[in-house]
Parts: C-alpha cells; structure tokens; sequence
C-alpha cells in the first residue's frame, strides 16, 4: 500500500513540475487566482487542456456545433476561439455575464444571444470516452460467458471480480430493496452503479482520457436523477399512487384541504432532487479540494524558497491523502446512489415495504 501510494505522489509531482517551474519563473510572477482555478478546472469547457510545457499548451480542440436564429448552424474546431476576445462568424465565448464561459453571438444592439448549442465540450467528451470504456468492458466479459455452461469452472481476473461485484449488488442491495421484482429494476440499477463508479474513477486520473468531471456536473447528476424519477413513477403500483392521493390519515388531513397528499406529491419531487444533488455535490467538492491544496503550491511561490518547499511537499502528501479519500467515495457515491434508487424503486412497487421487511 505505501508503495502504491509512492507511485502516486511521483506522478503527482511530475505533472505539477511544468507548472511549477513556469510559476516560480523570475522573468514572470503573475499573481495566482485560487478561485478561477479551481472553477476552471471542475467546470466545464470547449476544449480539453491536458498539460503545459512553459508557454507551450497541450490541449484537444474539440467541435463546436451551435445554431442561431439569426445566423444558422455553425460548425468548427474551437481552436479559433482559443485566443482571449477571439471571434469566428461572428462567435465569440463570454467573459462575463450570465453566459459566462459559453459561446454568444453579438447583435446588432451589442446585446448577446446565445445559440442553440451542440458542441461536443470536455465533459461531453469525458461521459462519451467512459461509456465506450463501461461497454467495452462489459461486452467482454459478456463475450468470456458465451461458450460457457452451467457447469464450466468459475471465471478468475477480471471477469471473476466483475461476476463477484454483480453477484454481491444483486444479492446484497437490488433483491432485498426491491423486492419480488427485483429482476425487472436490475439491468437499469446495474447500469447506473457501473456508470457512475466508471466516471467516478476516471475522473481522479489527473491525465487524459481522465480527468473531466463527469458526475460532478449537474446535468448529468440531473439526467441520473430523472432516470431514477421515471423507473419510480412509471413502474409504481396503485397501492403507491393511492397511498400519495389518499393516503391512510383522517379524512380532515385530505379533504376538503389536501393537506398530507401535496406533502406526498412533493416527496416524489424531492426524492430524485436528493439523488442529484448527493451526487453532484460530493464529487464536485471532491475535486474542488484536491484542486485547493494543489494552489497551495503556487500561492506560495512568492513566499521564498524555503516556504515553498515545504508547503509543495504538504500539498502532495495531502493530496495523496485526498486522492486515497476520494477513491473510497467514487465508489460510496456510485452505491449510494444505486441503493436509494432501489430503496425508492421498492417502496413503489406491491407491497415493496413488506417484502423488503421479511428479506
């Protein structure tokens, strides 16, 4: 264990060094700003900034497709946005505003209108290189199964772990939440466990194709969330609805004033926002931590030598600290996430609560 986490302080210290070097630079001493650091790097963007070699940038210009009511459809590489206050058909990325970071298009008042966007960004980017990994490897041990009978020995590598950690999620969480119909609700809560822990974990690698905050941007967190709404809500029992519309309370506490049915009609509401938010939360202050302590690093540059030295190896040993830390919670967050899906999943479901009280 203490070699691995060697390992990870050296790579650690060698992504910074360009950084590093180029920050302590006598000729340049630009003042560092923690806070567009850190929003910078968790937010999102049109283009995917791997490393920097002094003034040179390593960078994945990626497509921009945005439609304008005015304008039409426009299509390019948004490495001619690169450049600050850089314009292109009449495009340009905002630096302040309520669009701030993202493409506009000036009128002829001077005001900005936004287009209809497509581009594909770095958290785009990021969710689509992950889902080819997620089916990549689950086609292959999809594949290792397809010659195999019901006696053929048990898979070992990692066709056996992944065969451990399904076996334990059906048996440990999605049965016993869900109840009887546990094999209706599998795939879709599988899926979401080995999607969110895939871009969880990517998301910690500090190089490309890693690195892209994937589950701590908000619209997917939100999509997850929806996803989970519709398998409660679509799938749900009479039982369930009824118990929301007329639920077994006094009469007085439902009519005339339906007092405990609109408080049930906004825990249908509040219970994927709790998922989203859970979520999104957790990973984005994750990185924005991590993020936090590798500042210190540079805050400290003017400070002399000495200091600098000493706070760059606390910002690496904390850092490892945290990067360990965060490796226990990209899988918390992915079964917490999962487990609750489920648990609401069962509660809609006939007799979900019952069932779940005698497994």
């Amino acid at each position: 264990m203490i070699k691995s986490y060697n390992k990870i302080g050296i790579l650690f210290i060698l992504l910074l060094f360009p950084l590093l070097s180029s920050a302590q630079s006598p000729n340049e001493e630009p003042d560092i700003d923690v806070k567009e650091i850190v929003l910078g790097h968790i937010g999102d963007s049109y283009e995917w900034h791997i490393t920097s070699f002094g003034e040179k940038e390593l960078r994945i210009n990626l497509p921009v497709i945005v439609h304008s009511p005015v304008s039409g459809w426009h299509i390019f590489s948004s490495a001619r946005l690169h450049e600050p206050d850089a314009e292109y058909e009449g495009l340009r990325i905002a630096t302040e505003g309520e669009h701030k970071g993202k493409i506009v298009e000036r009128q002829a008042d001077g005001s900005d209108l936004r287009p209809f966007d497509l581009s594909i960004t770095k958290t785009v980017a990021g969710l689509l290189i992950n889902s080819i990994l997620l089916l990549i490897l689950i086609l292959c041990t999809a594949r290792w199964y397809k010659n195999k009978k019901a006696d053929s020995p048990a898979p070992k590598g990692f066709v056996g772990l992944l065969e451990m950690a399904i076996s334990s999620l059906m048996d440990g969480l999605i049965k016993p939440c869900v109840g009887k119909n546990y094999q209706r609700f599998a795939p879709y809560l599988l899926t979401a466990f080995f999607f969110i822990l895939i871009n969880n974990m990517m998301g910690l690698i500090p190089i490309f194709p890693g690195g892209a905050n994937v589950t701590g941007n908000i619209a997917v967190a939100l999509v997850l969330a929806f996803a989970t709404f519709l398998a409660i809500n679509l799938f749900g029992s009479k039982t369930y609805w009824k118990d929301i519309f007329w639920p077994d309370v006094p009469v007085w506490l439902k009519a005339p004033v339906p007092i405990i049915p609109l408080i049930e009609f906004v825990g249908i509401l509040t219970k994927p926002f709790a998922l989203m938010i859970r979520l999104f939360a957790n990973m984005m202050a994750g990185h924005a931590v991590i993020l936090s302590l590798t500042c210190i690093i540079f805050v400290t540059v003017k400070m002399g030598a000495t200091v600098n030295s000493s706070m760059t190896v606390v910002s690496v040993l904390f850092n490892i600290f945290m990067n360990c830390l965060e490796l226990l919670v990209a899988f918390l967050q992915a079964y917490v996430f999962t487990m609750l899906s489920a648990v609401f999943i069962g509660l809609a479901q006939e007799n979900g609560t019952a069932e779940k009280a005698q497994n």
